[in-house]
């Protein structure tokens, strides 16, 4: 009963990933204000479920994770983005 190589299936691929550094592009691009009534520069933020994504995934500083936080959670409030949704991307 041995299996052909090709039958064997993996969830992600068998390979070593290179991580590449994060980093904060509001401090990059020197970007100083965050607008809440752009909806879909801030959807970068979400994921799939409407959530705020957290800063180890992103890679934006304290300063500004707090300022996108403040800009969803307005732009929600006025309906520009969902609380909750299935499939937002």
């Amino acid at each position: 009963m041995a299996q052909n190589q090709s039958e064997i299936r993996y969830l992600t691929p068998p390979t070593i990933d290179i991580k590449k550094k994060k980093y904060c592009r509001f401090k990059k691009n020197k970007i100083k204000y965050i607008d809440y009534k752009d909806p879909e520069f801030l959807k970068k933020f979400l994921n799939e479920q409407g959530r705020i994504l957290p800063r180890r995934l992103t890679g934006t500083s304290l300063k500004y994770q707090r300022k996108v936080a403040t800009a969803v959670k307005r732009a929600r409030h006025l309906a520009i983005l969902p609380f909750v949704t299935d499939l937002m991307k």
